[in-house]
Order: structure tokens, then C-alpha cells, then sequence
């Protein structure tokens, strides 16, 4: 079924939202990729309507090998009262592990799909998370409730438009001394989205560096992805 989808359903970059293409990109990873899926440099839209399937392919216990959550908090070290705002979080994958990590603090979910914030909170319900809030964003805006410690967008950024403009205006949703994570898959990954959609770490640091932030920090002990840590100027 999802093959038949990514042969039917195919729109240009341009179109996704934020949180779609996160969605899309784990899809590549967790799923087999039809042939014309490997080689296009077009993501492929799907309705994620229904979040509770999609939450067993993108919360598949399986993605822990690669995408090695305990140790990126770890690396964080973020304090139990830390705000934290994780951009596209879809079904709250890392949300959700956050929330575990800073029982003082807050964690905004933020995506554009209704059904995923619907999903994400009435998971923070169901796993007793009373410090995640689910937050329905614009893909153009994260429209952030208060300034966080940490903003982190995994396996999202080669999908955010207008970069550099975005990334200026999300300073002014960081707390003084606050941070930028980004994770997204490396040029040379085995797995990921088709090599012409990825951005390379070196292109990453530039934009970021136009957009006033410098590089506090660089992670390598993911197998598939580069891991970078931003402060503003």
C-alpha cells in the first residue's frame, strides 16, 4: 500500500510542510523505497490522517539503533527545568523522551498536522507526560508559546524553505544563552531521503552562520546523520 503511494502521489519540495517531510523522510528509512522513490528528487506526499498507524513505523523500536535517542539527550545535557522545543514531532518520538528527561521543564510538540498534535497529546495523557504540551505550528512559523532552552529539529531541516530567513526569526524564540540542535542525514548515509534532497553538514553550518548563529558543538557518533549544536551571535 504505502509502495502504491509513493508511485501515485508525488509533489515537488516546495509543497510539503515541515512536519510531512519528517514524516516522509523516516519513511525512506524504516520502509524498502520503490526504484522510482531512490533515485527521484521529489518527496512523495501521503495523507498522515491516520497518526496512530503511522505511529508504528515511525515509533518502531527498530529506529532506536540508528537513531540513538538516549545517547542525543545525553549529549544535550539539558537541566531537569529546560524548555524544549522540538520542531516537526510528528508522533512525539523525541517529545516524549524529553518530557522523561526534564520533569521540571516543558516540552513543545510542535507540528502542522492536526492529527499528529491530536495524537501527540493524548499520548502525553496516556503516558502521564503532564509537562508536553502539543503545539499546531505553520510551517513558515513554530509559533513557540515562550522562549525555549533548546529548539531541535530531527531529520526536518533539508525541508524548511527560506532557510536562512526562518532561522533568523526562531532567535527571537530562544532564551538568552539558548540553543539550536539540528539532525539530518549525512551525504553519504545509506539511508535517508534521495542523496539530491539532503544538505550537507559544511552547507548547514554556512546558512546557519548567515542566519547569526555560530557552531557551539559537533556530535559524530551517529551512524546516519550529522548532529550539530548552534548558539545565536
Amino acid at each position: 500500500m504505502l509502495k502504491s503511494l509513493h508511485e501515485t502521489e508525488d509533489v515537488t519540495m516546495k509543497s510539503c510542510r515541515v512536519s510531512r517531510v519528517m514524516l516522509l523522510v523516516l519513511a525512506y528509512v524504516l520502509l524498502p523505497a520503490s526504484p522510482a522513490s531512490a533515485q527521484s528528487p521529489h518527496t512523495h506526499h501521503h495523507s498522515f490522517g491516520d497518526a496512530q498507524k503511522w505511529a508504528q513505523i515511525f515509533d518502531d523500536p527498530k529506529r532506536d539503533a540508528w537513531q540513538k535517542p538516549h545517547e542525543v539527550i545525553q549529549a544535550l545535557k539539558l537541566k531537569p527545568d529546560a524548555i524544549i522545543a522540538d520542531i516537526g514531532s510528528g508522533t512525539g518520538y523525541f517529545s516524549a523522551r524529553f518530557a522523561n528527561m526534564v520533569p521540571n521543564g516543558r516540552v513543545y510538540g510542535l507540528d502542522t498536522e492536526p492529527d499528529m498534535v491530536k495524537y501527540l497529546a493524548e499520548r502525553a495523557k496516556r503516558e502521564g507526560l503532564k509537562n508536553i504540551t502539543a503545539v499546531r505550528a505553520k510551517a513558515s512559523d513554530p509559533q513557540l508559546p515562550e522562549k525555549a532552552d533548546l529548539i531541535i529539529l530531527v531529520d526536518v531541516y533539508h525541508h524548511v524553505e527560506n532557510r536562512e530567513r526562518y532561522f533568523l526569526q526562531l532567535q527571537n524564540s530562544l532564551k538568552p544563552g539558548g540553543r539550536l540542535a539540528i539532525i539530518d542525514f549525512r551525504m553519504d548515509s545509506p539511508e535517508g531521503p534521495p542523496k539530491a534532497a539532503r544538505i550537507a553538514p559544511e552547507q548547514a553550518k554556512a546558512e546557519l552562520q548567515r542566519a547569526g548563529y555560530r557552531l557551539a558543538e559537533e556530535h559524530a557518533f551517529l551512524p546516519n546523520q550529522y548532529f550539530l549544536v548552534f548558539r545565536p551571535d
